[in-house]
């Protein structure tokens, strides 16, 4: 009771002399905190709303304009060319608005009628700048005059201080492929993969498509080009995520890992309060805007609109399709510990909650020894099961009373958190701790991890970190730039106090964790224990290997005048031949956020020129000089598929929105049906690092990120995902399925790390070692 009553501002009782008020200072005053902060958030927000409206001018340029108006008037010159005396003519006269006074108020309006269409001059001028890709596909170093005076121009007009979203309106739009272009490139990706009777049958029906029907489904989708933002965005989170009927669990989620070699405290309580409080000053400035854009080049703006759910976000499951519930300014977080869920407030006082007193309240759920509710230990397994199961059982047992608000507290939480109870990070004595971390990290227990978050929190017992994430709501470069952000403010601005715990004072008069309530009948149990069920079958069957490759990094490479990615990639091809004895449909993501609400796009890995230098390397007719060769020419044909998928020239985005309009006229298409068919059996992902230029890795360099990975993608097939980091290490997260008896994901780390030995080998020769 003495909780409830802290919480209580006033209470009053009625007398027969009238109603007696007994008011409390201490909450009255919060209210009012609550209420100035709740103010200067919008405050901020509409300065920061019109700072991005008016960008790439400024609010004071107005002024400008219309001091520049006024003082030529003065001069007794017109500079609107009898629009002002228009303007005059049409304004009343009365006591209040002389004829000077109607001049003014003419001359101002004029000057910001040009000051608005100047904004949207040079708005379009910047489209148009951003439009152009040239700079692109030059050789790296070699940029030519163009290129130049296009990079001036788009500084010139990106203003000093651009704010989050203040590039958003002019970032050019997604463009749609020719179909032309778009078949041509299709049939030049299979052709390695396919005999000759093979490609001739594929060639031949493709031609039949492109002659009918994909001009018509051509001008649907350019017609959608024109009016929505992006062309593809929508249309790939609806059907290739939200519409997804099975797990997402391992099938769909992702997750990050900690720093490699660093654990600041292991404190597990304490690197959660740093982590939190860090996630709340990054959402802090999210909510404002005032993080700056990510630019490529440090010039080119990409587009930031994934960013804006990244918190207070949840998927929600529905039969048919689940949808994504963002909302504003949510002041609780949810905490998971040992089957029990806790609400924990994170502001007091209309403040964030300092590092230690997060720390406090975790520590108050870590010593928490009450049990778990009846149906509450594996609740969470509902969200790694299948979709329509959990739907159900939320619309039926979720749907009011207790458990309607327990789980809008989850759902509507700012951050989930799960505190572990286990240990886990990488160990360089233990074996395979690298492959226990990142499986914890992916699934869990199956149950001790809210799956529909936008992303979890994980703290272990030794206060090694991670994040589990969920994919329809944004790609993983939107979460590793807040990740990045955490890191480097947990270690090198928060820090901890000689013992490990969170610096700082703390309030000890804060409303402690409240523990969520539940009523779960015995049928929602059961529907529980399948769903976990069928999660624990799809985790027991996830193998995966971490693979640590610090024989060499990207220094080396760039000395052999070649991108580092094209070095990989060609690496996993040799591997993935070695390892399986044939060629396979890669994927590798690219992103698109060059363009507005651009997400991702399909590279081809597996090509012609990739095939002919694999042969080579394992024909041993051929020479280092011939094999040299032949990589050089397959690492420039894959750096041309890669620009060209970022710059909206890809083919995969193109072919399945084809696909979907196909769908709405009910066309069917054989050749269509056939692309989308086909399995990835190598998928792959770079995790890059964008942020950490809080850190001097020259400095500090042991202060890496392991990056992150995510689940197999065919069921016979491998998942690879790397970091590139600092100079001497890229790091490998392999996955494949114990069930399938072509995969192992040690063996295939193996061939890996010697396909990597393989090539540098080849420029030793040529260099005499490098």
């Amino acid at each position: 009771m003495a909780e409830a009553h802290q919480a209580v501002a006033f209470q009053f009782t009625v007398t027969p002399d009238g109603i007696d008020f007994h008011l409390s200072r201490e909450a009255l005053k919060h209210v009012y905190l609550s209420g100035v902060t709740s103010w200067m958030k919008r405050c901020s927000r509409f300065k920061n709303g019109v700072l991005t409206g008016v960008y790439p001018a400024s609010p004071s340029s107005w002024l400008i304009v219309v001091i520049a108006i006024m003082s030529i008037m003065y001069t007794k010159v017109d500079p609107s060319m009898g629009v002002i005396d228009g303007i005059k003519k049409t304004l009343p006269v009365s006591g209040y608005l002389t004829v000077q006074t109607q001049t003014v108020l003419s001359a101002m309006l004029f000057a910001t009628g040009l000051w608005l269409s100047l904004i949207m001059i040079l708005r379009y001028t910047l489209k148009l700048l951003l439009s152009y890709h040239g700079w692109m596909f030059e050789p790296h170093g070699k940029m030519s005059i163009t290129s130049k005076i296009w990079a001036s121009l788009v500084k010139m007009l990106s203003g000093r201080r651009p704010l989050l979203y203040s590039f958003q309106a002019s970032l050019p739009r997604l463009p749609v492929p020719s179909i032309d272009a778009t078949m041509t490139r299709y049939l030049e990706s299979v052709r390695p993969l396919l005999d000759d009777e093979q490609y001739n049958q594929m060639e031949m029906v493709a031609n039949e498509f492109k002659k009918d029907p994909a001009p018509k489904l051509q001008k649907y989708l350019i017609l959608k080009s024109w009016w929505a933002s992006n062309y593809v965005s929508d249309w790939w989170e609806e059907y290739i995520y939200l519409r997804g009927r099975g797990p997402i669990m391992v099938n769909s989620n992702y997750y990050s890992m900690d720093l490699l070699y660093i654990t600041p405290t292991h404190r597990q309580a304490a690197r959660a309060g740093n982590a939190i409080h860090a996630m709340l000053q990054y959402r802090h400035k999210l909510d404002r805007g005032e993080h700056a854009p990510i630019r490529a080049l440090g010039i080119v703006p990409m587009c930031s609109y994934q960013m804006e759910r990244m918190f207070n976000t949840s998927r929600i499951p529905g039969v048919e399709t689940d949808f994504v519930q963002h909302l504003k300014d949510r002041k609780h977080m949810v905490v998971y510990h040992k089957g029990r869920y806790f609400k924990v407030w994170l502001y007091h006082g209309g403040r964030h909650l300092r590092p230690s007193e997060l720390e406090m309240q975790f520590q108050k759920i870590l010593n928490d020894k009450t049990e778990p509710q009846p149906g509450e230990l594996k609740l969470a397994a509902l969200t790694a099961g299948e979709r329509i199961p959990w739907a159900k059982a939320r619309a039926k047992f979720f749907s009011q009373g207790t458990n309607k608000m327990s789980l809008d507290a989850i759902e509507k939480a700012a951050i989930f958190l799960t505190l572990d109870d286990e240990t886990h990070g990488y160990e360089k004595e233990k074996l395979r701790s690298l492959d226990l971390y990142a499986k914890s990290l992916l699934h869990g227990k199956c149950y001790d991890r809210w799956f529909d978050k936008s992303f979890n929190l994980i703290a272990f017992t030794n206060g090694k970190l991670g994040i589990n994430a969920e994919h329809s709501w944004a790609d993983a470069p939107i979460i590793v730039h807040m990740w990045e952000y955490v890191l480097g403010t947990d270690s090198f601005q928060l820090g901890y106090t000689d013992d490990g715990h969170c610096k700082g004072e703390m309030n000890m008069n804060l409303t402690p964790p409240s523990k969520l309530q539940w009523d779960i009948p015995q049928e929602c149990q059961d529907v529980v224990e399948s769903s976990y069920k069928v999660a624990k079958a799809i985790a027991d069957d996830v193998d995966f290997h971490g693979c640590l490759f610090n024989e060499f990094g990207k220094g080396l490479i760039k000395k052999c005048k070649t991108s580092p990615d094209a070095f990989v990639q060609i690496a996993l091809q040799l591997a993935h031949f070695r390892d399986k004895g044939e060629f396979c449909l890669t994927y590798e993501a690219s992103m698109t956020r060059l363009f507005r609400e651009g997400r991702t796009e399909t590279v081809r890995s597996c090509t012609n020129e990739s095939t002919a230098f694999v042969r080579a390397m394992e024909d041993s007719n051929k020479t280092s000089q011939e094999r040299l060769q032949l990589f050089h020419k397959a690492a420039e044909k894959h750096q041309h598929m890669y620009r060209l998928a970022m710059t909206g020239k890809g083919i995969d985005r193109h072919l399945f929105c084809l696909y979907i309009v196909s769908q709405y006229l009910g066309i069917d298409s054989p050749f269509l049906k056939q692309v989308l068919s086909e399995p990835w059996r190598l998928s792959t992902s770079q995790t890059p690092q964008q942020q950490l230029y809080l850190v001097d890795l020259q400095k500090y360099p042991d202060f890496i990120s392991a990056g992150g990975g995510f689940g197999p993608v065919a069921d016979d097939g491998y998942g690879v995902s790397y970091i590139i980091v600092g100079e001497n290490l890229i790091t490998f997260h392999i996955s494949s399925k114990f069930s399938s008896p072509e995969t192992d994901s040690y063996r295939f780390g193996q061939n890996i790390r010697q396909a990597m030995l393989d090539i540098k080998a080849l420029f030793d020769v040529k260099n005499k070692k490098i």
